[in-house]
């Protein structure tokens, strides 16, 4: 088993991928049909999201599923 917080992990590759998009919480929220404070909860590490909203939020941000677990072989 990985060694790793996988929600906190998870959560900043959100973070980061939001960033990179030049979104805002509050925008990626917007695009991804989700609550602001949930996208919070998210990138925070609070939240165990379900695969629909993993597909959500790649699409609102503009990249693959995959692309949030990009760290998982590297721990």
């Amino acid at each position: 088993m990985v060694n790793v917080d996988v929600k906190r992990q998870f959560g900043e590759s959100v973070r980061e991928l939001r960033r990179a998009a030049g979104l805002s919480q509050e925008e990626l929220a917007d695009l991804a049909d989700l609550d602001r404070s949930y996208v919070g909860c998210i990138e925070r590490g609070e939240r165990n999201l379900s695969i629909e909203n993993v597909c959500k939020l790649a699409k609102a941000i503009g990249v693959s599923p995959a692309d949030f677990f990009s760290w998982w072989g590297d721990k």
